[in-house]
């Protein structure tokens, strides 16, 4: 059964108020969702959440909605967990266990620190040496990949700039502000060869989405953005597991998507590549298939992925720069969504019929693949 996506929100991003609760916010961005599709909480008889602050947070969510579901989800596999709800929901709405499903995030981690928002599993072969997580794992998976393939700080910094470039765009953006190559290398460094401006914002927000089928999707108020494939894929828990440090498991994720939707990578107009660090869009590019291993730095160096560029990438400004209150997977799904709405104002992709949105879990562990595609697409 083909599926869509009928209602796209975000919560209020950013700093959020004392006392303001998770749930509050997938509570704001699920209203302002189910307004958007013109549903009500009524209509929903599957709810699909995850937040690291709330380990029942599907049951969170129904409550302050007053919604009974029928069907229920809460995998979380980290900022990749909504590319599988997603992929979840049109499994549980082709089977006939539901019909309307809502997936919903929230996070206050500004508000209460990172510390107090994620709990840490250390591994006890990585623990003794003390690794600052996730950010040392991430300069492990570009240390090698400029050992590898020669990528330089310099193309890394090229992915915060673009991201920049893209939210001076947006309005509500974290960090709109120009930023240069120097001011990347410049920046305070955390884990060499990242700095500060190599890593992503942190802030409070939510976001949500409504799925249903293509044929309910269609009947409702705003134009549907149809799933024409989706996957997903896993390949480690802790870094010291992954198979190897500069491919990732978007390589199977990213295949089973596109073979579902019969395109490839050259058939994309936009694409929303989870970007953590600096290291992770260039990884992905590679490992989706928009460029071979080991040029996704030239190839973002080059300024393709810039705002007139051949492939447009994080035209919010990511989680770079627009915002990531965590969990950033859901955000990238409502911004395609938006794209292929043709409601992006000053950051409209011109035409654009498919994107792709892709999420990432822990350290580069869970890989969430989309590929959507506007109205006229199905």
């Amino acid at each position: 059964m083909s599926v869509a996506i009928a209602g796209a929100a975000e919560s209020d991003l950013g700093a959020v108020a004392e006392g303001t609760r998770p749930v509050d916010l997938m509570a704001q961005a699920s209203l302002r969702a189910l307004e958007d599709a013109g549903l009500a909480p009524a209509d929903v008889d599957a709810v699909f959440a995850a937040t690291t602050q709330l380990p029942w947070a599907p049951l969170n969510l129904a409550l302050e909605l007053g919604i009974a579901p029928r069907y229920t989800d809460a995998t979380n596999v980290g900022g990749a967990s909504f590319m599988f709800h997603v992929n979840h929901a049109r499994a549980a709405i082709a089977a006939g266990l539901c019909e309307v499903a809502l997936i919903a995030y929230g996070s206050t981690q500004r508000l209460v620190g990172r510390a107090s928002a994620s709990v840490q599993e250390l591994d006890p072969w990585e623990a003794p040496f003390r690794p600052a997580m996730p950010v040392t794992a991430y300069a492990l998976a570009a240390s090698r990949h400029m050992h590898e393939f020669g990528t330089t700080r310099e193309q890394l910094a090229a992915v915060a700039v673009a991201a920049r470039a893209w939210a001076a765009l947006t309005p509500g953006a974290w960090s709109p502000e120009p930023l240069t190559v120097e001011d990347v290398l410049g920046a305070r460094m955390v884990a060499d060869p990242l700095t500060v401006r190599d890593c992503c914002l942190v802030t409070d927000g939510g976001a949500a989405i409504v799925v249903t089928s293509a044929e309910r999707a269609a009947a409702l108020r705003r134009p549907p953005v149809h799933v024409l494939g989706a996957g997903e894929a896993h390949s480690h828990r802790h870094i010291t597991g992954m198979p190897s440090l500069t491919e990732t498991a978007a390589r199977e994720s990213g295949a089973r998507a596109f073979a579902q939707a019969g395109l490839t990578p050259a058939d994309v107009d936009v694409a929303q590549l989870y970007d953590a660090f600096t290291i992770t869009p260039i990884l992905f590019l590679e490992d989706l298939g928009f460029v071979e291993k080991g040029d996704g730095g030239p190839f973002v160096a080059s300024g393709a992925t810039l705002p007139g560029g051949p492939l447009p990438m994080n035209t919010n400004g990511g989680g770079l720069a627009y915002t990531h209150p965590g969990m950033y997977g859901l955000h990238a799904i409502v911004e395609a969504v938006r794209q292929l709405r043709g409601e992006s104002g000053a950051r409209q992709v011109p035409q654009a019929q498919v994107a792709v949105a892709h999420g990432n879990g822990g350290v580069l562990s869970s890989q969430g693949t989309l590929v959507l595609g506007g109205p006229a697409t199905r």
